[in-house]
């Protein structure tokens, strides 16, 4: 039987042996006996292996990172910072760029960076000022005090603003005690003194601060060193006044370059030659250069034609010296002025051309005897004259302007060399004079880039042209028939005015192409006004057509800046034109 129960067995173990093979090979061959000896596998896996110190150490960190302040040395931030971070004062060593160690963006006062407390001033004053009067304060970050503890002790802590009750009582007492004092030194004093307000009574009596009863002693009499100094002081004051009343002074010298100063008839050199007169009334464009006048060693400022003649031309130099020159005979320099310390800014001849004036940047305005030399007069008032310019009336030829550095113009009376009026509405210095209305009133342009017309000698505007395009004017010029004025506008443009009542702007009528931003390039007219003319800061004089505002021709005249062109009143179709390279070009 036993037999037949093992044979069973085995039966059943061979029946359910596919099944275990799928399951766990490992198993079979152990159990039969046949097979070789198991060899035990170690299990592998793909995942790294990790260190789980080193991962409890970086956890640690990085959330110490995000509670710690950002350095603020810090180029790049690897993390997100929070809100609480970014806005935690700074710790730690100095910032390297900032003098104080705060980076610009953290300061909120000029000494760093100061962070808000919650304290209310009323009991921030208490505390700063119990410790200033006992030596003592609370802390406000806890509950303890600082400074002198002794003190606090034996004050019990008291404050400023909490004063006890006996203490407060005190001091009533002191001061009832002190006014009772004053009323017993008063009952012996006279009535009249009490009500005196002079008498040292009546402080006492009706003393209200602690210096009242302090009478002021007033000092009846210099110390010899006061008066030392005060003297001292009178003279550099004076000094110092006269300095600025007064242009520099410069002894005044003039040299004739020609060969007589009379002819064989007695006719002085500036006398105009007999059969000066207009060929005809038809003008007509240059186009050659005729002549060179080189004697300036500096550039040439200004140029100005003898009045109705012009056989002789004036010109103003930036070597401080003024020269006359022949235009018809021999073309050389006649005369030269020599009375200023500095560059001449602008001159301008009387009517009849037997007199002149200059103005010059050492502050003097000199009038001159074109035929001797003679400095006949010489004004100032301390400040650089840009313009000057004679009323033309004949019967007003003793009148003087001048526009001023200081935004006045200045009208002299030359007889009695007193100033007879000022102009002192522009608020720039003023560049131009121009006269209009027969003379009856004269526009003015200014740095303030705006126009005035005046009425002469009242020192009211009459018409104030400012617009928000309008540029500064350094060059006005009148049209030969009194109806417009050119203006020369840094904006390299010239605009025309209308001298009528009321002064308006032409529109039609502007002439551009130059280029004279920043240079007072002068414009002029031709004698029968057909022609505008102006030089520019190439050195090139443009000429355009009245009517057609087209540009006519366009010479180069200068090396560098053309700054003034002449039409000659006779010769119709000749030009002079001056330059900063020093020459007087005839065209």
């Amino acid at each position: 039987m036993d037999l037949l129960q093992k044979y069973g067995d085995e039966q059943e173990d061979e029946l359910d042996e596919p099944e275990d093979q799928g399951q766990n090979p490992s198993t079979t061959a152990v159990e039969s006996p046949d097979s070789s000896p198991p060899r035990l596998l170690q299990s592998k896996s793909s995942a790294p292996k990790v260190d789980d110190t080193t991962l409890a150490l970086t956890v640690a960190q990085a959330r110490q990172t995000q509670s710690r302040p950002i350095d603020p040395t810090q180029h790049v931030v690897s993390y997100n910072p929070t809100y609480d971070q970014l806005w935690a004062p700074i710790y730690g060593p100095a910032h390297p760029y900032a003098k104080d160690g705060i980076a610009q963006g953290m300061r909120n006062h000029k000494l760093g960076f100061v962070e808000d407390a919650s304290i209310d001033s009323f009991v921030f004053d208490e505390q700063y000022n119990t410790f200033h009067k006992y030596g003592y304060a609370a802390d406000p970050s806890g509950n303890n005090y600082i400074g002198d503890l002794d003190f606090l002790q034996k004050n019990d802590g008291i404050s400023v603003y909490n004063i006890p009750q006996h203490e407060q009582k005190k001091r009533k007492l002191e001061k009832k005690k002190e006014s009772d004092e004053n009323d017993d030194m008063s009952v012996d004093v006279d009535h009249e003194e009490v009500d005196n307000p002079a008498t040292d009574t009546w402080l006492m009596k009706n003393r209200k601060s602690p210096w009242a009863g302090k009478k002021e002693e007033v000092q009846t009499e210099l110390t010899e060193e006061q008066k030392k100094y005060a003297e001292e002081y009178a003279k550099k004051k004076e000094e110092k006044g006269n300095a600025g009343e007064k242009g520099e002074p410069v002894v005044d010298k003039t040299t004739f370059h020609g060969k007589e100063e009379r002819d064989y008839q007695g006719r002085s050199w500036i006398a105009p030659p007999k059969d000066a007169k207009a060929a005809n009334d038809h003008c007509y464009i240059p186009k050659r250069l005729v002549h060179t006048w080189s004697g300036h060693t500096k550039g040439v400022s200004a140029i100005r034609f003898f009045p109705k003649h012009g056989h002789l031309i004036l010109s103003a130099g930036m070597d401080t010296k003024v020269k006359i020159w022949d235009v018809f005979n021999s073309g050389k320099c006649m005369r030269t002025y020599m009375g200023h310390s500095k560059a001449v800014r602008d001159i301008s001849f009387c009517n009849d051309g037997t007199k002149f004036l200059t103005a010059g940047y050492d502050k003097n305005i000199k009038y001159w005897d074109t035929e001797t030399g003679q400095v006949i007069r010489t004004f100032s008032t301390g400040k650089i004259p840009y313009v000057v310019k004679l009323n033309p009336d004949d019967d007003k030829q003793n009148i003087l302007l001048a526009g001023m550095s200081d935004k006045k113009i200045v009208q002299w009376d030359m007889n009695t060399k007193e100033i007879t009026q000022e102009y002192d509405q522009h608020l720039g210095a003023v560049n131009t004079i121009t006269f209009v209305d027969n003379n009856r009133r004269f526009v003015t342009s200014s740095d303030d880039k705006s126009l005035r017309v005046w009425e002469f000698g009242i020192p009211v505007v009459i018409k104030y042209i400012s617009e928000p395009h309008m540029h500064s004017m350094p060059s006005i010029s009148l049209h030969p028939n009194s109806n417009w004025l050119a203006a020369q506008s840094l904006d390299n443009q010239i605009l025309i005015y209308s001298t009528r009542e009321r002064f308006q702007l032409n529109k039609k009528k502007r002439f551009a192409g130059h280029i004279v931003a920043g240079y007072a390039c002068q414009v002029n007219f031709s004698p029968d006004g057909r022609f505008v003319m102006s030089g520019d800061g190439e050195g090139k004089c443009w000429f355009w057509d009245w009517k057609s505002c087209k540009v006519f021709r366009t010479l180069k005249c200068h090396e560098g800046v053309c700054i003034g062109c002449e039409w000659h009143p006779l010769e119709q179709s000749k030009v002079a034109t001056c330059g900063w390279d020093g020459l007087i070009k005839y065209w």
